[in-house]
């Protein structure tokens, strides 16, 4: 039977056909890749129509008969006459190839030697410049910097533009690995929207430089939302911020939560938190354990009612960052030095707690011994003037000298002066021209001896129009001769 030729299949001159398994097996194998450009003509192979190649045998081995339009064969295809546009394999001494590119190749690329080179090179041209304006790099090692110098040079610009000096990038290199318009600008804009002052951004900054490193998004908005929470109204968010930026960088679940939750256990009203917050912020910041529980169990002990202490730190949440040590402690031992009665140191610091505060021992030496000198104040006594009113501790010279002088031109001695100090300390810190009103009216509508203002000092500390005169007139019209103040009180009432 005659066979039935079929269509041509164009195959490359160099490919070769795998040898079938078998002599007998008539399967056409997939030919290998080419190894080299398929420009030339294509030439044929012819099949059968039983499927099989109708060709010759090669050392038993089935060969498909090739037909092409050039005289190559598949024995012996011919070579390429063009360079080809891959990378070719080249072989080694040792037997193997590479299949790296040749040196012509316009696609090679620096090793990693010449980066690490080229990026210390750039990297100590910008710490050359950083030190021309007189920053330490030192810190910066192992931080990634911009690889130009004119960008370092937009940084620092932008930094002094904020106000920041070469020492405050000093004490903060790490600033420097900000970006400007990725890190810098987003986080001044935000806090400019929440209210923050752009006259405090210098302040700001220089206190809590790390907030330059912070998102938005993952970082400050959600400690914004917190004190929110707090009972912190919006309106006061930014000036909790300027008076204590830091609190921007502190974990919500850990020291914020637990001493607002330790304040509340110990008496300070829920509905205070917001304003105790407003008011001194940093308490956000104290650990309960170090901090907070120390300082108020040592007021505990020397007599302060814990109730007592709820209400203080709710006017005047201050007090919490006294420090116990260097401050408090020392400061009760000088109270007691002076001769404040132990009992009697509770109800000082109630009065004013200031007083735990401060400087005081060298206060309590100078005022001392300007009592004594302008006042006849004994030593004796000025233990209890202190524990009458704590704040003559911070009156200044001038002022008390200015109070003494007005009793000595009423026509009292120093002696009937210093008496009526120690009675009630009051009279050296009251307003001059309300006291001078009041004694008029003793004088002229009351017609008392200066004895009974010796008596009763706190006269001096009652308002003229709503106290002094109705008393007066009430004491006038029923002709009693008892003190004017102090025993007429419940019949003023009446």
């Amino acid at each position: 039977m005659k066979a039935l030729s079929r269509p041509a299949i164009p195959i490359a001159s160099s490919i070769r056909l795998h040898p079938p398994e078998s002599p007998s097996s008539s399967r056409l194998y997939f030919p290998l890749l080419p190894s080299s450009p398929l420009s030339m003509a294509a030439p044929t192979v012819t099949l059968v129509g039983d499927g099989k190649p109708r060709g010759h045998r090669q050392n038993g081995v089935p060969v498909a008969r090739m037909h092409s339009n050039s005289a190559s064969s598949v024995t012996n295809p011919p070579r390429p006459t063009s360079s080809p546009a891959y990378p070719t394999r080249r072989k080694l001494q040792n037997g193997g190839f590479s299949s790296s590119p040749s040196r012509s190749s316009l696609y090679s690329r620096p090793s990693l030697r010449d980066m690490q080179s080229e990026r210390a090179a750039n990297r100590a041209r910008v710490y050359e410049f950083l030190r021309g304006l007189g920053v330490v790099p030192d810190e910066l090692d192992g931080l990634e910097l911009p690889v130009t110098v004119d960008v370092m040079r937009e940084r620092v610009d932008f930094l002094h533009s904020l106000g920041l000096t070469v020492a405050d990038i000093n004490n903060y290199p790490l600033v420097l690995g900000c970006s400007v318009k990725k890190n810098m600008v987003p986080v001044l804009d935000y806090l400019g929207k929440l209210g923050v002052r752009k006259s405090t951004f210098t302040e700001f900054l220089r206190r809590y430089p790390q907030v330059l490193h912070a998102s938005v998004v993952v970082d400050l908005a959600p400690v914004v939302k917190y004190l929110q929470g707090m009972d912190i109204r919006a309106q006061d968010i930014p000036r909790v911020l300027e008076k204590y930026p830091e609190v921007l960088g502190f974990k919500l679940e850990g020291t914020v939560s637990t001493s607002v939750a330790y304040l509340v256990g110990i008496g300070v009203a829920r509905r205070e938190i917001g304003r105790v917050l407003t008011r001194y912020p940093e308490i956000l910041g104290m650990r309960v354990g170090r901090v907070i529980k120390p300082f108020v169990e040592y007021l505990e002990s020397i007599g302060l009612p814990r109730r007592a202490l709820a209400r203080l730190i709710e006017k005047r949440p201050h007090m919490l960052g006294f420090g116990l040590e260097d401050q408090v402690k020392p400061n009760v031992e000088a109270l007691v030095e002076f001769g404040v009665r132990n009992e009697a140191v509770a109800s000082v610091m109630a009065q004013y707690p200031d007083v735990i505060g401060k400087e005081l021992k060298p206060k309590l030496v100078g005022q001392k011994s300007l009592l004594e000198s302008s006042a006849f104040v004994g030593a004796e006594d000025f233990g209890r003037v202190v524990e009458k009113m704590p704040q003559v501790v911070s009156l200044s010279r001038a002022v008390i000298l200015k109070h003494v002088d007005f009793l000595k031109h009423c026509g009292l001695s120093l002696k009937q002066v210093g008496k009526m100090v120690i009675s009630c300390p009051q009279i050296l810190a009251l307003n001059l021209d309300v006291m001078k009103m009041s004694f008029d009216y003793f004088q002229e509508e009351m017609d008392r001896d200066l004895e009974d203002l010796v008596a009763f000092p706190a006269f001096f500390t009652y308002s003229l129009e709503s106290t002094i005169k109705p008393r007066h007139q009430i004491v006038a019209k029923k002709g009693c001769g008892r003190d004017l103040l102090a025993d007429h009180e419940d019949e003023v009432e009446a």
